[in-house]
């Protein structure tokens, strides 16, 4: 069976890496997009959109 490149496909390795290491990728969307929330809070104020909880950690 032949995937395209726009399914979202899930490689045992890559959960495995999750679960010892946690999701860096999602925690770094997550940290991209709060710094964007603030940046845009502190540039013009009124425009910044509100951004999900976060629940993870960051160092």
């Amino acid at each position: 069976m032949k995937h395209s490149s726009t399914e979202n496909v899930q490689l045992p390795i890559y959960e495995d890496l999750v679960r010892e290491h946690g999701d860096a990728v999602a925690e770094a969307q997550l940290a991209a997009e709060r710094t964007q929330h603030q940046a845009a809070e502190l540039l013009g104020g009124q425009d910044a959109a509100p951004q999900p909880e976060w629940r993870g950690t960051l160092p």
